[in-house]
């Protein structure tokens, strides 16, 4: 996928937090430590550094969700943060997004800490940031 087209899918995924933008997504995927899995219907974009792994964003068209592709992208960036050396992931996500919270669950990972009030709907409404991590099997 192109900056361009992961920056519409994003657009297309998140009000909070904004959506970001190609120039963003350009700059991110020139990093040699950065990757991302795909297609059109949804991506994921990690990065793997010094044994870890982030998961910086997962992005799945509204009309492509509960088809199981949050599932194999999930999967695609465990095994490629694997491969680049990374023995454990870690994310975060808001706290409202229950539907994302199910899916790293069911993927194994577990609360690691929050940051209270971290996203900001308008100018009045607080959501915090659960960071969530699990260790990758040896086999991801």
């Amino acid at each position: 996928m192109t900056p361009n087209e992961m920056a519409r899918l994003h657009a297309m995924c998140f009000a909070v937090p904004r959506p970001w933008s190609k120039d963003e997504f350009g700059a991110l995927l020139a990093c040699s430590h950065v990757f991302a899995a795909g297609n059109r219907h949804g991506f994921a974009l990690g990065r793997a550094i010094a044994g870890e792994a982030e998961l910086l964003t997962l992005a799945i068209a509204p009309e492509h969700r509960r088809r199981g592709l949050g599932r194999h992208l999930l999967a695609s960036f465990e095994r490629e943060a694997r491969r680049r050396g990374a023995r454990s992931a870690f994310l975060e996500v808001s706290a409202d997004n229950i539907p994302a919270i199910a899916l790293y669950a069911a993927a194994g990972y577990r609360e690691a800490g929050r940051r209270s009030g971290y996203y900001r709907h308008g100018n009045s409404i607080a959501i915090d940031a659960i960071l969530m991590r699990r260790i990758l099997p040896a086999g991801a």
